[in-house]
């Protein structure tokens, strides 16, 4: 027996047996389970729903894990409101504003400057 088919025979507990939700090994989720990215890219969102499974992998670190919910129960992604739009625009433009010469600039002001890089010095 392989070190892979060790590894995948660890994390393969489909009946929730040695964990506490059913658990999948790399690749290996069933049909009608998806993840929160695999979601987002169909549109949908998790909605409330409680957690229907996992995928765990050996990563940098040690063992990560995925989280599964049904696409069944998932809900359609909520859209900002033009209020929220506009709110998030007002705030990325304040970060590419300097607080020492007021100028809006193309890129977002650094942190640890605090100003503009040409009030900073740091500009060539």
């Amino acid at each position: 027996m392989g070190t892979a088919t060790r590894y995948r025979a660890a994390f393969n507990d489909p009946d929730a047996v040695r964990h506490s939700v059913p658990t999948f090994p790399w690749n290996s989720a069933p049909e009608g389970l998806a993840t929160r990215r695999q979601l987002r890219t169909q549109g949908l969102r998790p909605g409330g729903q409680d957690i229907a499974g996992q995928i765990l992998w050996r990563g940098v670190g040690g063992v990560r894990a995925a989280y599964l919910y049904r696409v069944a129960l998932a809900l359609p992604k909520r859209t900002a409101t033009p209020a929220q739009l506009d709110a998030i625009a007002k705030a990325l433009r304040a970060r590419r504003t300097c607080s020492t010469c007021h100028t809006v600039r193309s890129y977002y002001i650094p942190g640890r400057y605090g100003e503009c890089l040409t009030c900073a010095g740091k500009e060539q």
